[in-house]
Order: structure tokens, then sequence, then C-alpha cells
């Protein structure tokens, strides 16, 4: 044992050499050692999922400071039969937005230091049981800079003993007394907020027709620990910020689709007054009929507004039509050749001609077509183009999003026993994973994935890199190939659908996966290509649950967690709810199902919360730290940790000074 050990220290000393500067002396490494062990001991931590957010940022706000329903869970159980149903509704209210209501009880004409007094007590009583999972040291990094000190000795002080009663009220009746009552409340609000949900999982589309998606991402941005799996709206962004035109085409497309021009010209700061102007020329006869945006209810526009809308729309879509001929007929690799359809335009008797057959046309006039180069972008087109792609690579603040959601974000993800993606993996009728060409190999399940997920970061990072073998614009496929996981479907038929009333041409065939999802030996297969085993589970989004007619988040006896339940306002109708949760705490996995949120208005002044519902799907003996996957990595530093503990006491390296 003694000489595998020597062994052992001769074979890693130069990583022991290393460490040993961070930890100099055998106290040192002792006392990490133990840190680490006690560590282990402790309940893992809980995990939020959430996917399809689709840009609605005032519901995920709100759902993100309520802890999906946890905290309100938390208030009943540490004040029940202590406060009423309205004084717990107000404390939630308080912990959720705690500067707007503080503002509005100011102004109730209450006594506020005896209100102040009462409710500090009740936020560090309840800090301290979200915060008795973690340790001291994890809980310090947490506290706010400036109340750090006070958070921490009213946390781990005990009011009840006579000794430090007075201690204790001294420092509550010091905030009032200095008027740092309000700073000191929103800091602790913000900290419980924090404490309730140790990492937060986003398994794909944060953009789409939403108005807010620029304000979730800042919002993720100051998130202490988040990951995100790209879904196919989020893909577009990155290659319209990395320079692909057919990316950036189809997010204008969908922004006027919506009227939701507010993310790109507020959030980023993209001038579309070119394509407004180029619109009005072109088209400003044209009625666009079937390019009326789509409203949300609670949303009023005047008729010049939606006028000018429709008819950028109608612009920016045979654009976009035109860059992915470019890209389709450059990229046979694709093999996307059935959506070439300008050039099956015949606009003198009104009619396409697909392989199905012939089909009436709504809509003739294409003004910037030429039937002899149906694909070729007209000068003025051309020039619109470079224009809004140098507005998309110039934004500060988009360049910086997009970095992010490379930096925190993949294909998939493999975290304490689950697998997490957006879409899909391609299979085949049989269930076997569907083998995909690109460039000179062949890549399938895994391999697929990981595949596409370095092309996405050679197109932002090295798209020099990038050969002919890859095809001229893999965000693009990315979003809208056959075989792309997260698109799922073998065609995407916008042309049909704005331009062919016959909805038999609308059609969008879905993988194979889709339908194999609900059988268990197809998971298990999936699971095991990751390597991970029969406790695991595959946690996805992108197709909404269809609750209103029965349809469960559940699939594959368990195996399979659909968790896309319409955040979005416009599935609300199909999905007959508003989203769901995953939650994934030391005990567990359980679901929250939302109800429509209405407001942060009525939330704040009305204290209206998210009605959610929490089942609890699998109840497991207590998990700890010990027992996921941060636990293993530090089982690694301890052992690394010992050997540098051996070879100090065996003088194969010498203590620093």
């Amino acid at each position: 044992m003694q000489n595998m050990e020597i062994s052992e220290i001769e074979k890693n000393i130069e990583y022991l050499k290393l460490l040993s500067k961070q930890y100099p002396s055998i106290p040192s490494v002792c006392s990490e050692i133990i840190n680490l062990q006690a560590i282990l001991n402790l309940p893992k931590g809980t995990e939020h999922f959430i996917t399809d957010i689709h840009g609605e940022y005032e519901a995920f706000s709100h759902v993100l400071r309520n802890a999906s329903g946890v905290l309100k869970l938390k208030i009943d159980d540490v004040f029940d039969g202590i406060l009423s149903e309205s004084e717990k509704r107000s404390l939630a209210t308080l912990i959720y937005y705690p500067d707007q209501k503080l503002e509005i009880i100011k102004k109730s004409g209450i006594d506020m230091r005896d209100w102040y007094r009462v409710t500090l007590h009740r936020l560090v009583k309840l800090c301290r049981v979200v915060s008795s999972k973690y340790t001291r040291s994890k809980v310090r990094k947490a506290l706010p800079k400036d109340f750090s000190y006070i958070i921490e000795e009213l946390l781990h002080e005990d009011e009840t003993r006579k000794d430090k009663q007075e201690y204790y009220s001294q420092i509550i009746n010091t905030l009032i007394d200095i008027k740092s009552a309000d700073q000191f409340i929103s800091a602790i609000c913000n900290l419980i907020q924090r404490l309730s949900v140790d990492r937060l999982h986003i398994i794909g589309d944060i953009y789409d027709r939403g108005p807010g998606a620029h304000i979730i991402m800042d919002e993720l941005l100051e998130h202490h620990s988040v990951d995100i799996q790209w879904g196919n709206h989020d893909i577009i962004w990155m290659g319209a910020a990395a320079g692909s035109l057919a990316c950036m085409a189809n997010v204008i497309r969908i922004c006027t689709r919506y009227a939701n021009l507010e993310t790109l010209e507020e959030g980023y700061g993209i001038n579309l007054m070119p394509l407004a102007t180029f619109a009005l020329e072109y088209y400003h006869d044209d009625p666009c009929t079937q390019f009326a945006p789509r409203l949300p209810q609670d949303t009023s526009f005047k008729e010049k507004d939606l006028d000018l809308i429709a008819k950028m729309h109608k612009a920016i879509s045979i654009i976009q039509f035109k860059i992915e001929g470019q890209i389709i007929k450059s990229s046979p690799l694709y093999r996307m050749e059935k959506r070439l359809l300008l050039d099956k335009l015949d606009l003198e008797n009104g009619t396409i001609e697909l392989p199905s057959g012939v089909f009436d046309l709504n809509d003739t006039n294409f003004p910037t077509l030429d039937p002899q180069k149906p694909y070729e972008l007209s000068p003025d087109e051309d020039d619109l183009v470079k224009r809004l792609s140098a507005y998309f690579k110039n934004s500060e603040k988009l360049q910086r999003h997009v970095r992010f959601l490379y930096s925190k974000g993949s294909m998939y993800l493999r975290f304490n026993s689950n697998l997490m993606f957006h879409g899909c993996i391609p299979l085949n009728e049989d269930g076997s994973f569907r083998k995909i060409r690109i460039g000179r190999g062949e890549y399938s399940g895994r391999s697929l994935l990981d595949k596409f997920d370095t092309l996405a970061r050679d197109y932002y990072f090295d798209k020099e890199s990038l050969s002919a073998d890859y095809g001229s614009d893999i965000m693009f496929y990315l979003w809208c190939g056959e075989y792309s996981p997260l698109f799922g479907k073998d065609q995407m038929t916008t042309l049909e659908r704005y331009f062919i009333n016959d909805k038999q041409t609308h059609k969008e065939n879905k993988d194979y996966y889709y339908t194999l999802r609900d059988n268990e030996q197809v998971c298990m297969a999936i699971l095991e290509s990751f390597g991970l085993d029969e406790n695991s589970h595959i946690i996805n989004g992108h197709v909404p649950v269809k609750a209103r007619k029965g349809e469960s988040p559940i699939k594959a006896n368990g195996k399979l967690l659909v968790i896309d339940g319409g955040f979005s306002r416009a599935y609300q109708a199909e999905t007959g709810l508003a989203g769901y949760t995953l939650i994934y705490n030391s005990y567990g996995l359980r679901l929250a199902t939302h109800e429509p949120f209405e407001s942060t208005e009525m939330a704040i002044n009305e204290e209206q919360d998210i009605k959610s519902t929490i089942a609890v799907l699998e109840k497991t003996h207590r998990k700890y730290v010990m027992d996921t996957d941060i636990g293993a990595e530090l089982k690694g530093q301890i052992k690394y940790l010992n050997l540098l503990l051996a070879a100090y006491r065996k003088g194969a390296l010498k203590e620093q000074e």
C-alpha cells in the first residue's frame, strides 16, 4: 500500500506541485479535506428546470422570484398557525418584489417602525430555513456585500437565548434608526430568492414571439448558477449575431409576424427604419393581407402601424426565401432541395407546382422577384441585407447575450443523472438512431449532438475553419434542417403557409422520436448512449403538452419528462395551462403546473401569485451532495488532497513557510 502511494505521488507530482501553491502546509490541506468531506454530507441543492419561455419575461421573472411556488410552501411551513393567509400572501409578495412592495406599504399609513421590526424578524426566520442546507461558506458568498456581516450575525444567532435577545433586537432597532431597513429588507429578500434555487436549467427557446427575451437574458446573466440547452429559436439569434443572413432574416420575420419589434429595436438597438423604407417603396399599394401581424390579446396598435409592419413582414419574408434558396443550392449535403420553391411559382397563372400537385396562390405580388433569377437579391434588397446584418453584428448587447448563450449553453447536458436537450434525438422508425452524414463522417445519437455543438461554436468563434464539407450555413440548418435535433421535422413549410390556402401543403412531419418517446426501451437506449442508467431521466420541451386534451408530460413510465406546458401565451389555449417547472430537490422530483400569470402589476398591487399545483413524480431516499455530479468532483479533489498530504508527510514535497 505504501509503495502504491509513493507511486501515485510520483505519477502526479507536477499536479501536486501546483496544488501545493493553494494549500502550502499540512494544516491547510487537512482543513480543506475536512471541509469537503463535510460538504459531501449536506443535502443536495434544489434544481429547477424550465423550457420554452418564448420571450414571456413577466411570467418567467415571477417564476424565478417565487421559486416555482416553492417559496410559498416554505412560508406555509414556517408560519403555519402563526400568520393568517393574508399575512402570508403579503410576506410572499414582499419577498418577490421588495422594492415595489415597500413603496406601497409606506404609503398605507401604518406604523412603519412596528412593521419593520415584525417583518425583519419574519424574514430572518425564513432565511434561516432556506439557508439551512448550505455551508456557512456558501451562504457567505451569496450574501449582499453591504449587509453581509449583519445578515450572517442574524442567521447564526439564536434570539431565544436570554443572553442574545438584547443583541439581536439591537441590530434590528439600529437598522430602523439609521434608516437602512428598506435596503436591508431588499437585500435579504433577494438572498431568500437566491438560496431557494441552487441550480437553474433552461432547456431551450428563450427567444421567439414574446416581447422580452432580452430582459430574460439580462436576468440570466445575473443568475448565480444557470445552464442552457439551446432551442431552435435561440439558434437563429445566435446565427444572426454570427453573421448568418438566413438566420437574421428569420429573426426579423418572426418579430414582424408577432409585432415584436421591441426586442429588436429597444432591446438590441437594431435599426428597422431601412426595412420600413424599403417595404413602403416596394409594397406601398399591397395590403399584405397574409402578413398581418398576429397580436396578443392585451396589446393594441394603430392601424397605420399594423399596415407598415405587415409590409415589412412580407418584404423580409421574400428576402428570407431568396437567401435560403442560395444556401440550399450551394449546400447539397443539407438535402433540402424540396424547399427550393421560388422557381416553382407561375405568377401569370397564380399557381405553384409542388410534388403533391399544382396549387393556387393567394398572392401574386412579388415586385422584387426576377423569374429568370428567382433566388438573386435585387440591388436594393442586397443593400438592405448588408445594412441589417451590420446592425446585428455591431449590437454590443446582442453580442454579449449570445456569448453568454455559448458560455453557459450546449446542445445537451448530463447533470445528476438527468439528460437535458430541447428537441429530439433523430430516430428511424424502428427506434434505432438515424445515421446522418456530415462532411466526411457519419453521426448519430450522442455523436450527432456533439458534432452539431462543435459546428455551432465554430460558426461564431472560428467560421474560417468551417470547410465546404459542412455547408455554407450550419446555423440555418440547425434552425430548420430535416435532421436537426433542434427542429425535429422533415421541413418548415413557411412559404406554403403564407401563399397557399390549401392546408394539406402546410404539413410538417415530425421525427420518429415523437412517436416513439413513450416507449421505455427507446428512452433507455437513448440514456445508455449518453452513459446514463435506469435511474436517469430525459427532460426536454419543444413540443407543447396538450394537457387540455388529456396528454401527460410524463412519458415512457417516467423515463422522459416533457415540460413545455405553454409559457408562451400563444400556446395556452392549446395546452390548457401556462407552463411547467420540474423541481429536483434532495427528496426527489416534483412537477409544478402553473396557471396563467396576469401581470407583474397585479402580482404586486393585488398580491396575486401564480397559482401552481405541485405533484410528486418520484420520491427517493434523501440525496446528499455525495450522490451528485458535484459530489463526484469533490471526491476527486479529496483524492488529490490526500495525495498532497502524503507527499508532505513523506517529504516528497516541502511545506511552504
